[in-house]
C-alpha cells in the first residue's frame, strides 16, 4: 500500500466521521451534547482541510504517490 493510498483512506474515514458528527448533531435533543457533537466535526473538518493539503504536497513531491 503506498502513501497515497494510505493517506486517501484516511480522507474517507475521516469524511465518514465528520459525516456521523454531523447528523448526530442534528439528532440530538440535548443542546450540550449537540454543541459537543458540532464542534467535533468543525474539528474533524479542519483535520480533512489539513490532510487534504498535504496529501497535494505528497503527490507533488512524489508523483509514484499519484492514484
Amino acid at each position: 500500500m503506498t502513501v497515497g493510498s494510505q493517506v486517501q483512506g484516511l480522507l474517507i474515514s475521516l469524511k465518514s466521521i465528520d459525516a456521523t458528527l454531523s447528523s448526530l448533531a442534528l439528532k440530538s435533543d440535548e443542546g450540550e451534547a449537540r454543541e459537543a457533537f458540532h464542534q467535533g466535526a468543525l474539528k474533524t473538518r479542519s483535520v480533512i482541510k489539513e490532510i487534504e493539503k498535504r496529501k497535494g504536497e505528497i503527490e507533488f513531491e512524489e508523483p509514484q504517490y499519484q492514484q
